[in-house]
């Protein structure tokens, strides 16, 4: 298993490859959590053309795409994140640029539990902490209670040593009910 990262990707057929592994591993989200989870199609290959979001392939021997993320420490680069959050609570950080954001890590539902999370995660991880600077995802509650995803996390921190796994903010849904919805 190998981790390539890429600053851009333009071949039409290796984008539909990523595609299709970025749909499968995202598509349940979409009836589990109120925000979408998975982006348009256009979307998607905009992000893959965006060469200020790094994607890291892993790749199995013979080429197989397995799972893939994507990086960057250009906040403005993220849809739905404010930079200004991160300008406000690490100024120095950011004003060097060492605040990365993870869009995304999709592992294939096919090979879940293969080390291909793991990987993927600790080489974007290994690239903050080189140059002592903070990493932050989002998580959905359906990866948090059900898959566990922060402890998952906070057991890699941990595993790479002097880092920590801070909680930053929560956004609840509510709703009204009316009538016979009630």
């Amino acid at each position: 298993m190998l981790v390539k990262p890429i600053a851009q990707i333009t071949d039409a057929g290796f984008i539909a490859t990523a595609w299709h592994l970025y749909e499968e591993a995202f598509r349940d989200l979409n009836r589990l959590a109120v925000q979408r989870h998975l982006m348009h199609r256009s979307e998607f290959e905009e992000v893959m053309r965006d060469q200020r979001v790094t994607k890291y392939l892993c790749l199995e021997d013979d080429g197989t795409l397995l799972g893939m993320s994507t990086f960057t420490n250009d906040l403005a680069a993220v849809p739905l994140i404010a930079p200004e959050y991160f300008e406000h609570h690490w100024p120095d950080l950011f004003a060097a640029g060492k605040i990365w954001y993870i869009g995304f890590l999709a592992v294939h539902p096919d090979v879940q539990g293969r080390q291909a999370f793991a990987q993927l995660a600790e080489q974007m991880y290994m690239v903050a902490a080189a140059q002592d600077g903070i990493v932050g995802l989002d998580l959905c509650n359906h990866n948090n209670d059900v898959r566990h995803m922060s402890r998952v996390l906070r057991i890699m921190a941990k595993r790479l040593g002097r880092s920590r796994l801070d909680l930053l903010d929560q956004q609840s849904y509510w709703l009204y009910r009316f009538g016979t919805a009630a």
